[in-house]
């Protein structure tokens, strides 16, 4: 009997089996704010800050630099807001191929004065390079560049954009949400390029959703977004979720400790599906690009991307048509009109983002309901013409 295949990791993935046991306790009989002085207390504080420990130690960081937060979206606000909070209102650069989570940030600094300057992205979706060095050289207080993108999973240069900003005084922060698990990570080697900041999410990394962390270099000054208990070294009051911290920790340690045989794998995966979609006739984008080993967004001439999904949901196939947080904006998407696609074509994409639990016959099933689906709407289209 058909089962239902799962093909939108980017959005989330499934909680690990490990993770999901190491939870469970913090959830049914153990109990205790990590805050308290008592023995439920500090058996709290044990854990979360085990936790810490094999979060840091899955990216080559120090427990210090790492700060618990709700979600990636938090991370990057608080990084944004956070920073600029200390220094003078001056420039502050995003690609324009970030979440939304870092533009609308970064666009809510200009009612305090700052200037906000969106880099520009070549048609695989990398940072110009000329417009790069046009902004470094107004010498820019804060910059922040993702490292792989959620839809067109294009990888960026970020130890080398760090490097090149070093010498403008900027710090340096990167959304590595999408990255972590799917490419080795090191928080230490991508500071002395000079990052400053680093944000990951536990759902992202078969963790649970409301646990994430902004890794951040002890030298920046960050005022806390949330005022209240001084949780978090002050940076980020609020009682700690225990529960899913303590998931997120075995999770990252899962996560770094088989990432070359999932890239691996994944990428034959991929290459497999692309070749399938080739054959279909799908435009894929970010070909050119560096790519996560995952993630595949495409679309059709004509059919429209929403439409398709929908079609592919009644067959048993989840995938996505963008980003999960921004599904309800009929808008196309703003990472691929920052590329130069024409509207009518980026109204069409579609992501496929693979997980371990894909295989290579789910890969085929998906390929050849794929096929049928879009030749009955290509022939639906036909018909209207």
């Amino acid at each position: 009997m058909f089962q239902p295949v799962y093909l939108d990791h980017n959005a989330t993935t499934p909680l690990a089996p490990a993770a999901l046991a190491a939870m469970l306790p913090w959830l049914d009989g153990l109990c205790g704010n990590a805050s308290s002085r008592h023995e439920y207390g500090r058996r709290a504080r044990q854990v979360v800050d085990e936790a810490r420990q094999r979060v840091a130690a899955a990216v080559g960081a120090h427990p210090t630099e790492v700060l618990f937060t709700s979600g990636g979206s938090e991370a990057n606000n608080l990084f944004i807001k956070g920073a600029a909070a200390s220094l003078r209102p001056g420039l502050i650069g995003v690609s324009a191929v970030e979440h939304p989570c870092v533009l609308k940030p970064a666009a809510q600094l200009q009612r305090l004065g700052w200037q906000l300057h969106t880099l520009t992205v070549d048609a695989a979706g990398r940072v110009e390079t000329d417009d790069y060095a046009a902004l470094l050289a107004q010498r820019p207080g804060l910059l922040s560049v993702m490292l792989a993108n959620n839809e067109t999973g294009v990888v960026q240069d970020v130890a080398a954009l760090a490097e090149a900003a070093r010498g403008s005084g900027a710090w340096f922060h990167s959304d590595a949400v999408q990255a972590f698990g799917k490419l080795p990570l090191d928080f230490r080697a991508l500071n002395a390029a000079g990052v400053h900041a680093l944000t990951l999410s536990a759902h992202k990394i078969g963790g649970p959703k409301g646990a994430a962390a902004l890794l951040v270099d002890k030298r920046v000054e960050l005022q806390p977004q949330i005022a209240g208990g001084g949780h978090e070294r002050g940076l980020r009051s609020g009682t700690e979720n225990v529960a899913a911290i303590v998931a997120f920790g075995v999770a990252a340690e899962l996560a770094a400790a088989g990432v070359a045989e999932r890239a691996q794998r994944m990428r034959q995966l991929k290459n497999r599906l692309e070749s399938g979609l080739t054959v279909i006739g799908a435009r894929i984008f970010a070909v050119d690009a560096p790519r996560l080993p995952n993630t595949s967004y495409f679309a059709f001439a004509d059919i429209d991307g929403e439409t398709l999904v929908g079609k592919l949901d009644r067959e048993g196939f989840a995938v996505a048509s963008g980003a999960a947080c921004s599904s309800a904006n009929p808008e196309p998407s703003h990472v691929l009109r920052a590329m130069g696609v024409a509207p009518e074509i980026a109204r069409g994409a579609v992501r496929v983002s693979l997980g371990e639990g894909n295989d290579e016959h789910e890969v085929e099933q998906f390929i050849n309901a794929l096929r049928a689906t879009v030749g009955r709407l290509q022939g639906l289209t036909a018909m209207t013409v």
